[in-house]
């Protein structure tokens, strides 16, 4: 690669690495002058805001929306309480909180919100302080954020995207920036990305059992699920949260359910746009989650937080929906990747900023008795190809999260001749055979990609370089629930590829090596289903914003795919349940070690089962390519009845 895609590739890793860098403010010696400037960290990192081509002012009165996110308090504590909620032994199991309860134990105290809104209101600036006393959303014009918090917010443009920004970083009086864990929407720039992926065309089989198209029945086949509908269940009284930064077309939903003989619950989507609501950009995956949600608790309403595609945009959507506290259960497919762990080391990042703000309101959620579900990513081992377009070992966030749980991916059992005709009338044709469910990846459909002649640095990232994520998180520590359990942070891996060693290359290996090793941090994911586009499901579509219009079925997938379905099945489940099922990891992984597990491990070796580097280890509960493993829901719900 060039010098200068090295240096662009290496702005755009520094950017998400500072996303998580350490919070650039601490608290005042004692004695110091509590009215004394220091510095706050803002949610966009220096590479965005040092490397973006400045142009110009924005008007003193354009109108600017920003959070203003305080630290929790007692965040262990919180922690404790949050394992002792679903714990069996625990006096507190089950004992979720309220939002009020939240705000009295674990929210920022009142004085330090008073003093937030009285220092804003004295700039012109209007707040509106969310329940749990932790996120402030500000709105006044770019003078008066400029005075409020000494900065100088401009016009700017970066890898074609115009956005505004200020280069200077926000301060405020020691006694308000000492409580102030980030402040984001003083730049508006974001790389937030939706994780569905349509299956390609141009892979029409000439004999075989696939590629598939899937309906929900044929998920409740594959894990078990029948059994929950046979006693009665239906989602009856839940409600499921859908996080997104897309608008849709509710009418594409309800055709679905219609045409796929779905009796579901009349006007149960509830649209609520959080700052403004967002466009249809990725609007195939707010469908998306709401058709494969609703078809599996058919009875459950369905509330859609559509929130802008910017920081402070998606910060509001899940405190919106975390502070409403309808639901039992929360699904979000967007997300963009960690920075890679070598770097991570190097700048000696511990406790972003970013991801922290997010692991708050997750943490909030668990106390309230919410289970929230993420996808885990569609890049394999290698999530930062998709947003930067470099080739480290990276996670996904927010699905990194120890308070959220991390959807992985498999492809289904399937075979078939696949073969196009290329523009110089030959044939590119390969025999697939995947004979078992495994890790998902596309290294099983390599010969045919080969035969097709896009083994190349243009072919790569949109064919070779897709699975299902997993991995080793580099901002969050190994969580409790994660200790003790066979496989995890050791791991197999198939090695496929050779990075470069600034990650901004990489060089196919002719033989697959096995190896092995050792890792820390929160591993990820924590279950997986189905998530192949090849194996995928289908989703009804009409042209945004113009519903009816070119409608149909088409297929995809993705673990976007997943985390929908998982918050729908836990509807399901809940409807049957006396208390809220509650956070998962913190028994899903005590269930893994009993002696009728829920959960089959994939974990195989070699390359018929890997996520393009983490693969299976003989024995162990745990691997990084699908976690625990694939579910068998019948016997799910009984351990979460069983107390």
């Amino acid at each position: 690669m060039h010098s200068s895609l090295k240096h662009i590739a290496a702005v755009v890793l520094s950017l998400f690495l500072v996303f998580g860098s350490v919070p650039a403010f601490a608290a005042a010696p004692s004695g110091a002058n509590g009215n004394q400037l220091e510095p706050i960290s803002q949610g966009t990192g220096s590479a965005v805001l040092d490397n973006a081509s400045y142009f110009g002012d924005l008007p003193d009165s354009t109108p600017v929306t920003v959070d203003i996110v305080l630290k929790a308090n007692k965040e262990k504590q919180l922690q404790n309480y949050i394992a002792a909620t679903v714990n069996p032994g625990s006096r507190n199991y089950h004992q979720y909180l309220s939002v009020s309860e939240f705000k009295h134990r674990y929210g920022a105290s009142a004085k330090t919100v008073s003093d937030l809104t009285a220092y804003l209101a004295k700039n012109n600036i209007t707040s509106q302080v969310y329940p749990d006393n932790l996120v402030v959303t500000a709105k006044g014009t770019v003078g008066d954020f400029n005075k409020a918090f000494s900065v100088h917010i401009r016009k700017a443009k970066l890898k074609g995207k115009t956005f505004h920004a200020t280069k200077q970083g926000p301060k405020a009086p020691a006694y308000i920036a000492r409580h102030v864990l980030a402040i984001l929407g003083l730049s508006d720039y974001s790389a937030l990305t939706p994780k569905a992926i349509k299956q390609p065309v141009g892979a029409q089989p000439k004999d075989g059992s696939g590629p598939l198209n899937l309906d929900p029945s044929d998920l409740i086949k594959q894990y078990n699920v029948q059994p929950l509908y046979s006693k009665g269940l239906s989602g009856a009284g839940q409600t499921i949260d859908i996080v997104t930064l897309a608008n849709f077309n509710p009418s594409d939903a309800y055709e679905f359910w219609k045409e796929e003989g779905i009796n579901t619950k009349a006007d149960r989507i509830h649209v609520k746009p959080v700052d403004g609501g967002s466009d249809y950009n990725g609007y195939e995956e707010t469908s998306l989650d709401v058709e494969q949600s609703g078809s599996l608790a058919p009875q459950a309403d369905i509330n859609v937080y559509v929130g802008p595609n910017t920081d402070s945009g998606f910060v509001d959507a899940f405190a919106s929906a975390i502070n409403e506290n309808h639901a039992a259960q929360i699904s979000v497919s967007w997300g963009l990747s960690e920075s890679a762990i070598t770097y991570s080391v190097q700048q000696k990042i511990e406790d972003p900023a970013y991801a922290q703000v997010f692991n708050q309101l997750f943490e909030q959620a668990a106390a309230q008795g919410a289970s929230l579900f993420a996808s885990a990513g569609d890049a394999g081992a290698y999530d930062a190809t998709r947003d930067l377009g470099t080739y480290n070992l990276a996670a996904d966030n927010p699905a990194d999260s120890p308070y959220i749980t991390a959807a992985g991916g498999t492809t289904l059992p399937w075979s078939g001749t696949l073969q196009r005709k290329l523009a110089d009338g030959s044939i590119a044709k390969a025999d697939i055979s995947v004979t078992k469910e495994r890790a998902w990846s596309w290294d099983y459909l390599y010969p045919y990609f080969d035969a097709r002649g896009l083994n190349n640095p243009d072919g790569w990232l949109n064919y070779y370089f897709v699975g299902g994520g997993g991995g080793f998180s580099s901002i969050f520590k190994t969580p409790d629930y994660q200790k003790g359990v066979s496989g995890v942070n050791t791991f197999t891996a198939v090695k496929l590829w050779q990075p470069g060693a600034d990650f901004s290359s990489v060089t196919r290996l002719s033989t697959p090596q096995i190896v092995t090793g050792t890792g820390s941090g929160r591993n990820l994911p924590d279950v997986s289903l189905n998530a192949d586009p090849y194996t995928g499901y289908k989703v009804y579509l009409s042209d945004p914003g113009a519903p009816g219009t070119n409608s149909g079925f088409v297929t995809y997938g993705g673990t976007s795919v997943v985390s929908p379905q998982l918050a729908g099945l836990t509807a399901l489940m809940n409807s049957g349940q006396k208390d809220r099922i509650g956070f998962w990891n913190g028994q899903i992984y005590r269930f893994a070690r009993g002696a009728d597990s829920p959960f089959t491990p994939l974990n195989e070796t070699g390359a018929t089962n890997d996520n393009l580097f983490y693969t299976g280890t003989a024995g162990t509960l745990y691997n990084q390519a699908t976690g625990l493993g694939t579910i068998d829901f019948a016997k799910l719900d009984q351990d979460f009845q069983a107390k």
